[in-house]
This record gives C-alpha cells, structure tokens and sequence, in this order.
C-alpha cells in the first residue's frame, strides 16, 4: 500500500488540495488535525462541509466528545486502522492536516508508552536534583537522549522505566526509533507541503473573520459547558471564550485568535520543515496552478509504484 499526505500550515488551502487528490486517484480522506476529532467543534475547526464528506469519505472526524481528552495514542490506534482499511480496499487513503505529531504517528512507527498516575505522582513528590540522579543510576547515558534540565521529562522518562523497565538509551536504540529518527515512513509515502508564504497572514485574517461570520461565537456559545481540558484550548476557541463569557470584547478576543493562530503556523512551519520528505508546492501562481503540478506528480507515482495492486 502507498499513501498520499499533504501537510503545512493552517490555512494554507491543504483540505481544498486533498479533496482533489482524492477525486482524482480515487481516494478517501484521513484527518490529522488534533481538533477535529471533537464533536461539535465545526466552524473554528474549519471541518469539511457535509457536501464535501458525503462526495468523499473522510475519516479522524467526530471521533470524540468534546469532554474527551483525546491522546494522541489514540488517534495513533485508530488513525491506522482507518489507513490500513482504506488500503485494503484498494483505496488510496489522502492524509491531510496541520498537526505534525499526528501526521507522524499515523505514517511512522512512533511509539507511545504506557503512563502510570501513581508512579508519576511519587516521582514529581521527588526533588528534580534526585530525579536526575534516579534515571542516571538506572541509565547512565540518559543525558544522550534526555533532556535534564527539563524536569518534566526525566519525571516522563523515569515513569517509562518504572512501568516497562525500558530505559531511554534501549528505548532511543530499537529499530522503531531508528525509523522514526530517519523519517521513515511504514508504507511508501507521497507527501505534499503546502505554504502560502506571505500570503499566509492575510489568508489567517480573512478565514478567522469567514468564521466569525459563519456563528463562531454562537457554536462556542453552545459548547462552552461541554469543553473539556484538549478542546477549550483550540485555536480560537480559547481566545474567544472570554468574549462569550463577557470578560473580553469581540475585539479583543479576534486579535488574539489571530495572534494564536500566527503562532501556531510558526510552529507547523518549523515542525515540518524539519521534514525531508515534503515535496514543498510553490505557490507564486496561485492554488490551482500548485493543484495541477500536485495532481500530475501524485498520478505519476501511483502508476509507477502500483500503490493499489
């Protein structure tokens, strides 16, 4: 089986460009964005419409209550099972999305260890010098893959090794680890970036106004007693429920979803340009222009490849 991604920062028309892969190759869509599981978040998570998921099948949409706290292990489990679904129907599942870390541990083998309460909270009770100093007993070349300075993740790594017994250097030298450094992917992997450049900030300010004007603040307003911890801190919704509670202007409440929002194309900017197998699309002749060279590309390599066979 091969796949088809298409990856980049929020707003950048990547949902407008997968639907057309998947018209074209015969495809059904697979969500990587970390809101759209939640139920009810529909305008401020810009999901597809009703028209577009009823002319392809999408998938990772409405998969959770927005009281849920939906990890990423989660979505790891039943993000691949929707791929490898999809493949075996000789399909060619399209994955599409802005958040890097889902994107990830659907295509790579990446591996979510167990977590433990208990163990977690005897370890935070311990004073951060002595943590250190329990991970280096347990594993003297920790400092190569942990970071000690940072007490939360050798709280996270001793808790790993308490559950599993697996240290950060066995854990950082399995072959899964060594694949997921190297970015390589589980199946043979077609990956599209898409980047407005400095289109980008006004695109942010019109589709956040477009939301505002669809009812983001009414579907907020209707939500705000059923968010959970993960869904009150979407983009735009965190910044508007001050406003939907009265302690924010409208005004206010916009610049700082828009503010919010630039932040995290920042962060989708650095997490996938880390990325050596993006195929960047330019995009100084417009989206359509970028679509066809999309389009062509991604026909070329499911026939050369047979991805469906």
């Amino acid at each position: 089986m091969g796949a088809i991604a298409v990856v980049g920062p929020t707003a950048a028309s990547k949902s407008a460009l997968a639907m057309r892969l998947a018209e074209a190759l015969g495809g059904e869509i697979v969500s990587v964005d970390s809101m759209q599981v939640y139920r009810g978040l529909d305008i401020g998570t810009a999901k597809p419409s009703t028209a577009e998921r009823q002319a392809i099948p999408h998938h990772m949409i409405d998969v959770a209550e927005p009281e849920e706290t939906f990890t990423v292990a989660q979505f790891q489990e039943a993000g691949v099972a929707a791929v490898d679904d999809i493949a075996a129907r000789a399909a060619i599942p399209v994955i599409v999305g802005g958040s890097g870390l889902h994107f990830r541990a659907i295509v790579d083998p990446l591996e979510f260890p167990p977590t433990d309460a208990s163990a977690r909270s005897e370890i935070e009770a311990i004073d951060p010098a002595d943590a250190v100093v329990a991970l280096l007993e347990a594993d003297p070349e920790a400092a190569a893959t942990v970071d000690l300075a940072n007490p939360r993740r050798v709280a996270r790594a001793l808790e790993i090794f308490r559950i599993t017994g697996e240290t950060p250097t066995g854990r950082a030298s399995t072959a899964a680890a060594t694949a997921v450094r190297n970015y390589e992917a589980r199946f043979p992997l077609l990956v599209f970036g898409m980047d407005p450049a400095d289109e980008l900030a006004d695109r942010v300010v019109q589709r956040f106004d477009a939301m505002l004007g669809a009812g983001l603040l009414d579907e907020i307003g209707s939500m705000q007693d059923r968010l959970g911890i993960t869904a009150a801190q979407g983009v735009g919704y965190k910044e508007l429920l001050p406003v939907v509670r009265g302690t924010a202007s409208l005004e206010e409440g916009r610049e700082a979803a828009i503010r919010a929002t630039m932040g995290l194309a920042k962060r989708q900017r650095t997490f996938f340009g880390r990325d050596p197998r993006i195929r960047w699309i330019p995009w100084h002749d417009g989206f359509d222009a970028a679509a066809k060279a999309s389009l062509a590309i991604a026909a070329e390599t499911v026939k050369e490849t047979a991805w469906t066979s």
